[in-house]
């Protein structure tokens, strides 16, 4: 390939990540949209959801199509940041108002504002782990994950939809709004699950959700079964933050003196250098 060739495609190749971010801010752009004037049986409004759905597919591409071409940068990061605000805070707030809240009038709406304020916070939390550099970015989410609280909700409407229009409970709507709400904002940790490594029995468990995961699909719908998988993964964040909080409140009361003993034995050096030449003056 010519060298003059070589930045041109460099640049292709930079922008391509970013094009799948910009796909998920349109399915969600667009799920706003169709949800601007709907009632809460309307055909949009199951639309709407599978936009927010669809729109996680492209947002948990564009990292990887990152990483493949090597075109990972700080605006790729910003930019996915503030696109899960729309697609993953915004859209599905909304679609939670016009689906179950919209009948509670303003307290309604504060519920559903709700959504999206805590997913921006918990988005911009993550952006300053990530800047500093956080050790366990790799193992452990701080809170949950913004799509996957919103990939919930959405399961839930399609699932909901599926069933034939059944009336929709405001109050327990609501409760599940703040729910997802307050577990984003959290100090709950989340499985990243980059760190299990491949082996029989990691395959044979897979393999085995899978399974279960089709099993559902079939007896009941597609939706069911992703709704499950969110469930469950919810589920499996909070058993291991109460089982092993004690845990780690005895971590952190073990490297906390650890810290200041660091503290004084820098100090300590700081000063011998010192000392050391006051002896040597005569």
């Amino acid at each position: 390939m010519p060298r003059r060739a070589r930045p041109k495609l460099r640049k292709l190749l930079f922008v391509l990540p970013n094009l799948f971010t910009i796909s998920s801010i349109f399915c969600g752009f667009y799920a706003i949209v169709l949800m601007s004037v709907v009632d809460p049986a309307s055909q949009e409004l199951y639309k709407a959801a599978l936009l927010i759905f669809f729109a996680t597919f492209f947002d948990a591409f564009d990292g990887r199509v990152a990483r493949m071409t090597r075109t990972q940068s700080e605006f790729g990061k910003q930019l996915d940041s503030l696109a899960d605000v729309i697609s993953f805070g915004v859209a599905p707030g909304l679609l939670a108002y016009q689906w179950g809240l919209v009948n509670l009038g303003p307290v309604g709406l504060v519920i559903a504002f709700v959504f999206p304020v805590c997913g921006s916070l918990r988005l911009a939390r993550f952006m300053v782990i990530a800047s500093r550099g956080g050790s366990d970015a790799s193992k452990f989410f701080t809170g949950l994950p913004v799509p996957l609280a919103a990939v919930t909700l959405v399961s839930l409407v399609i699932a909901h939809h599926k069933s034939g229009h059944e009336p929709v409970n405001a109050g327990w709507v609501g409760l599940l709004v703040i729910l997802l709400s307050g577990l984003m904002v959290s100090n709950v940790r989340y499985r990243t699950f980059k760190d299990i490594r491949l082996s029989l029995v990691s395959a044979a468990v897979f393999l085995l959700v899978l399974a279960a995961g089709a099993g559902i699909a079939v007896w009941l719908h597609a939706s069911v079964a992703l709704l499950v998988y969110c469930s469950s993964y919810i589920a499996l964040g909070l058993m291991e933050e109460a089982v092993f909080i004690a845990r780690r409140r005895r971590q952190e009361r073990i490297t906390v003196p650890d810290v200041a003993l660091i503290e004084e034995i820098e100090a300590e050096e700081r000063l011998e250098p010192a000392e050391e030449d006051e002896e040597a003056w005569p």
